[in-house]
This record gives structure tokens, C-alpha cells and sequence, in this order.
């Protein structure tokens, strides 16, 4: 804090943090935590300012403080990165606005937009001119990999940004024809996105707005949650010219099916296409497009989504681009026809169940549920940082991709940016992280278990309905079901359940980012509010491997964490291993998540808050994750019985999963 009122100056910050910390050490200074992007090296400091620096920390004159603030106002806005600005101010205001817009920097956008529209006369004609000309440039630079998503998103903030400021003077024209339109432009199509019903994940479908707002796309994003009616609603009303669908859990598939039949059903042509973490080109050719006259098409991340818009709507393209689809989505159905994986009967795969040992069980220290409110600060050190850059599609490993010989000066801003709002988040406790867990008293009953109401096992309090591995292996390794990880009736083991959160507070704060126009920092909060989550639960993880007693002493540390070096498993329901959504009812029931968590279910069974992570711990030391793989119609047939579940509604869940049509 001995430079806070300096800040601006960093010439004058770094001097005052290199000197302090050089004789603080020479001092005894045993610990510092700095900014090593941020500072100088002692022996390089200008002698004039380290002499005022040092009679300032040093308090060698009385009038240390009133020397080092005059020299301080004579090298203002001269450091490097100020010098470096000053020149690109120095161009027209057409220049500054394109280099501003390619470079993320709102600091000037007001001023510029405003100078622009002067010049021009009409506050419409700078957005179609040099704001434009800007975009198309940031537009051509993605489309070439010469621009990175984290660069395209912060220049969607400056373009908002400058739109915001000129929208009142086309409001007093009253010259804004294009109804819906935010800037009244001619816009290159107009697209409808949204997550489907049931379905509350939206960072992917949201980072696809923006860039396709980037390239001149009017969006109209209707948000989660949204019905089949409401998004072809929205199509009608405003005459789109594409619908996005996006979704994550696995029941979304099934609504995105839905949605196909529904346009046909009502004879639409508005091309589709489909995104998400669960979706893929397969999935998309084989269950999707069948459903659906006009072009069907999955869209991999947000790079993908500006050519393959632009490809519909262009008439002189579309008619080619759809038919080169259609041909490749006919391979992959005839694909997907060919010979299936075999599978064996139920009671085959049951008897090749895996024959394991439960002679040491360990008890954890209670039995029944607790709540959890860790900080933000506890959960940072457990954050697995690799699938935040995923997210801004940035393809790594983190700590290596901050040296991509690509990507890596890029990857170091958005993680640098990343970190100061952590800081936010954690100073200012912007997000209220919540859980609750608990370890009962547990055994096997076939695929099934079933757990008590206490340790004398005499009552059932819950029961977990498990599948089983049904896939033919020839190397004679075992059928699977996470049913084989407890022990049997007549031996005292147990299985722990958790439920938990970091997204109390996000909607507020994207909000707040999105009504500043920063789509940037909106999205950012929502990865970063995905990555405690799942901190939360390694963290509450560790904890539980202690207090179960099997993790005492594993000392292991955050990397080995997360590359789980550790004994036991948390697997979660819709997961491989795991795949119906419709145990998390269950485990709802069970740790009334509800209401000691403040995480609800939605139709589909995802849970809301999005950032939010549940599912089962088991601590037997052979347990693993796996995938069951394909379902045969006997085990549908048991499952339903064991469930009290129609077997309609049975496939209905398990659709992906079905080994038969």
C-alpha cells in the first residue's frame, strides 16, 4: 500500500515496490507476494527517482513526500505502456476507433465515438462506418487465427460500448428504422439463440452471440430455460434467419429432437443449428437432422459459428454448403448403422462382476448430513485452471499454455484478467459458495444400494439404482456397475452424497457486467464461477477423505488433487458411469439440497445455479471411473422394476445409451 496513491503512475509504483522490497530483504523481509510482471529491477531504476524514492521509504528529509509528488506529475502518462498509447492516439479518429476495437480498449471509446460522429454528422453513420470497418477487421483477423475469443469478446465490449454512447443521439433523430435493432443498422442476419428447456448452461452459447454479434449479426438471445414454443415464437415474430439451440445435459439432446419435429411440424425453413458440450456431429446427423427438411447443423465452438451462418444466409451459398452436409451427415448415419458393440445378457454381465475384497472398512467420524460455507479464497487453490482456457478456446495445459508457442501471450492476459477478479470476487465476497454432504450407513443389494436410516442397519433410508456394464470383453476384465464398490449385507461400509455451489451472487454480477455492456467480464465471472464449483468440490472432497479417515495423511498437493492421485471417487448422475439424471431426485431427497444448499433441480434434472457439482463418494480402494457403455433391452426391463419407473420413461432417460431403436 506505500504506492496506493500513486496509482496510475507505474513508473513511479514499480520504483517504490523495487526499492522496498531490496531493503526489506536485506531487512529480514521473509515473505512478499508481488506482481513480477510489475517490476523493476532495483539496479535499473533512474538514479534521480530512486534517490527520491528512497528518501521517501526511508524517511531521510522533511520534504521527501512533496518532492517525490512533483516529480511524480512530470512523468505522468510517460511510462511504456502510455508511451506506447500516445502514438496510436496520434491517428485519425477512424484509425483510433479500429485500433481500439482490435485491441480491446474501452478507455477512449466515449471520446472517439463522439469525435466520429462530429465528423460524420450522423451518430448512425459511425457505427456503419468506421465502427464497422473495425469489426470486419476483428472479424477477418478470428476468421484467419490471427485473433484469439478472449481478444474478439473484449472487442464486442468496446463496440457495445460505443453503440450505448451514440444509441441516445439516434433515439432524439428518430431515425432508427429496424425495429428489435439496438444500433438501427442493416445487420448481415438475424439469429435466435437459446438454451433448451430444462437445460441452465449458457457460457458456450453466449460466447457464440458475441461473435457473431462481432461480425455484424443481430442476436437475440433468449437466455436458458426456454421452451420449444417461445423459441420458434421468437423465430416468427422476428423473421429469423437462423436458430441456435445449445444445451449440455444429455435430456437436451432429446429437446433439441423435439425442437426438429416442431419446425417441421409447422413447415418453418429457418436453418438449425446445434452446440453444446453433450452435442456432436454424430449425434446431430443421426438423431437430429432426420427430423428436419431444411439444413440441421452442428456447430463445434463459437470459431465455427460466423462461416456457417454466413454460408446459410448467403442464397448463392447456401444451396452447395447444405448439400456437402447432408452428404457428410449421410456417411456418418450409414456409419452409425453398421455393426453395434456386443453386448452380453444381464445376468452374463453380473456374473462377471468383479470379485472385490472388503476386509477393511473404514467409518467416517458422523453419520447423517452437514452444511458447508467455505470462502472463495479457500476454494481458489483447488481451481483446475486447463478447462477455463478450454472455455475461451484456448487449447492447453495449464500451466504450460501461458508459454503456447501460439496462444501464450494471449492465455497470460486472459489469465491476468482472471486473477484480478478473482480478487474481486474473493475481497468482496461477490460469490457465496454453499454445499452440504453426508456419509450413511450403506451395503450392496445386487445392483443396487441401499442406505439406512443408522448404523444398525435396520431401516432403509434411501436407495441408489445402479446399471451395469453389459459390453462383450474379450481381454476377460470385468463388467462394471458403481453397485460393486459396496460392500454386501452383513459388513458395516457406507457411501457419502454431496450437493454444492459457488453460484449464489453470479446472476446478480453478470448482470452488473452486462448492463456496463461488458459481455467480456459477464463471461468471465460465469467461468470463473464454473471453476470454484468444481474447486468446491475437490476441496470438500479432500475434507471428506479426512474425516472418513482413508485420506489422512495423503499429503498431496493441489496438482496431484487434480489429476486425482488420491483414493475413492465421486462420480455424478448423468455422468458415464452413472448416466441417469433421474438419481439426482435421489440424492436430492437424501441431503434435502434444496433447502440446505439453495440448489434446485430443473424438468430435465439439471441443477440451478449452473455452477453448481453433486453426486456419490465411494472409498473402497479398487473403485474407478468408467463408462457403461450400451444398454440392453433386458436390463431396461430390470431397471424399470427396480426404479418403479415405466420402461417408456425408462428409454425416454437412457435414450442415448439404448442398444436398440
Amino acid at each position: 500500500n506505500i504506492s496506493f496513491s500513486f496509482r496510475g503512475n507505474n513508473v513511479v509504483r514499480e520504483a517504490m515496490h523495487s526499492a522496498f522490497l531490496y531493503h526489506g530483504i536485506r531487512a529480514g523481509l521473509d515473505l512478499g507476494i508481488v506482481n513480477a510482471g510489475q517490476l523493476a529491477v532495483y539496479d535499473e531504476v533512474p538514479k534521480e527517482l530512486l534517490e527520491l524514492v528512497e528518501d521517501v521509504l526511508l524517511n531521510r528529509r522533511p520534504d521527501a513526500t512533496e518532492r517525490l509528488i512533483k516529480f511524480a506529475d512530470s512523468v505522468k502518462q510517460k511510462d511504456r505502456a502510455v508511451t506506447a498509447e500516445d502514438e496510436w492516439r496520434k491517428g485519425t479518429v477512424e484509425e483510433r476507433l479500429e485500433h481500439a476495437l482490435v485491441k480491446g480498449i474501452v478507455d477512449f471509446i466515449d471520446a472517439d465515438a463522439e469525435e466520429a460522429r462530429q465528423k460524420l454528422g450522423k451518430p448512425l453513420a459511425v457505427i456503419e462506418g468506421p465502427l464497422m470497418a473495425g469489426m470486419n477487421v476483428v472479424g477477418d483477423l478470428f476468421g484467419a487465427g490471427k485473433m484469439f475469443l478472449p481478444q474478439v469478446v473484449k472487442s464486442a465490449r468496446v463496440m457495445k460500448k460505443a453503440v450505448a454512447y451514440l444509441q441516445p443521439f439516434m433515439e432524439a433523430e428518430k431515425k432508427s428504422k429496424e425495429k428489435g435493432s439496438a444500433a438501427g443498422r442493416s445487420a448481415a442476419g438475424r439469429i435466435v439463440l437459446a438454451t433448451v428447456k430444462g437445460d441452465v448452461h449458457d457460457i458456450g452459447k453466449n460466447i457464440v452471440g458475441v461473435v457473431l454479434a462481432c461480425n455484424n449479426y443481430e442476436v437475440i438471445d433468449l437466455g436458458v430455460m426456454v421452451s420449444c414454443e417461445k423459441i420458434l415464437a421468437a423465430a416468427r415474430e422476428s423473421q429469423a434467419d437462423i436458430i441456435g439451440l445449445s444445451g449440455l445435459i444429455t435430456p437436451s439432446l432429446d429437446e433439441m429432437v423435439h425442437v426438429a419435429r416442431e419446425m417441421q411440424r409447422e413447415q418453418m425453413n429457418v436453418p438449425l443449428l446445434i452446440g453444446g458440450a453433450t452435442t456432436s456431429k454424430a449425434h446431430t446427423a443421426v438423431k437430429i437432422a432426420p427430423n428436419y427438411n431444411e439444413p440441421v447443423i452442428h456447430v463445434l465452438d463459437a470459431s465455427r459459428a460466423v462461416p456457417v451462418a454466413s454460408s446459410l444466409i448467403n442464397q448463392d451459398q447456401k444451396s452447395a454448403f447444405a448439400a456437402q452436409v447432408r452428404e457428410e451427415y449421410d456417411r456418418l448415419r450409414s456409419q452409425h448403422s453398421g455393426p453395434r458393440v456386443k453386448l452380453v445378457g444381464l445376468n452374463e454381465a453380473r456374473a462377471r462382476a468383479p470379485q472385490l475384497k472388503f476386509d477393511v472398512l473404514p467409518a467416517p467420524e458422523f453419520t447423517g448430513a452437514r452444511t458447508v460455507e467455505p470462502s472463495p479464497e479457500e476454494l481458489a487453490r483447488f481451481i483446475d485452471w486447463s478447462p477455463f482456457f478450454h472455455t475461451w478456446e484456448l487449447r492447453g495445459v495449464y500451466p504450460k499454455i501461458l508459454e503456447h508457442e501460439k496462444h501464450g501471450e494471449e492465455a497470460r492476459k486472459l489469465f491476468a484478467d482472471a486473477q484480478r477478479l478473482l480478487a474481486q470476487i474473493v475481497s468482496k465476497q461477490l460469490l457465496r459458495p454453499r454445499g452440504v454432504y453426508g456419509f450413511f450407513a450403506a451395503n450392496r443389494n445386487g445392483d443396487d444400494v441401499e442406505l439406512y436410516t443408522d448404523q444398525s442397519r435396520s431401516k432403509i433410508l434411501a436407495t441408489f439404482h445402479f446399471l451395469r456394464q453389459q459390453m462383450e470383453k474379450e481381454n476377460g476384465s470385468p463388467n462394471w456397475s458403481l453397485a460393486d464398490f459396496v460392500a454386501p449385507g452383513g459388513k458395516d461400509d457406507f457411501i457419502g452424497a454431496f450437493a454444492v455451489t459457488s453460484g449464489h451472487g453470479l446472476e446478480e454480477l453478470v448482470k452488473h457486467f452486462k448492463a456496463d455492456h461488458d459481455d467480456y467480464n459477464a463471461i468471465m465471472a460465469e467461468a470463473l464461477a464454473d471453476r470454484l464449483a468444481e474447486a468446491f468440490a475437490e476441496w470438500l472432497h479432500w475434507r471428506v477423505r479426512n474425516e472418513w479417515g482413508y485420506g489422512k495423511g495423503e499429503g498431496l498437493s493441489p496438482a496431484e488433487l487434480i489429476q486425482e492421485k488420491y483414493r475413492g471417487i465421486r462420480p455424478a448422475a448423468g455422468y458415464p458411469a452413472c448416466p441417469d439424471h433421474t438419481e439426482k431426485k435421489t440424492l436430492w431427497d437424501l441431503l434435502d439440497v434444496e433447502k440446505t444448499a439453495g440448489v434446485k433441480l430443473t424438468e430435465s434434472f439439471a441443477m440451478w445455479p449452473g455452477s453448481s457439482v453433486s453426486g456419490l463418494y465411494f472409498s473402497h480402494p479398487e473403485s474407478k471411473y468408467f463408462a457403461v457403455g450400451k444398454l440392453g433391452r433386458d436390463q431396461i426391463q430390470d431397471y424399470h422394476l427396480r426404479k418403479g419407473m415405466s420402461i417408456t420413461e425408462v428409454e425416454r432417460w437412457l435414450g442415448p445409451y439404448l442398444d436398440y431403436a
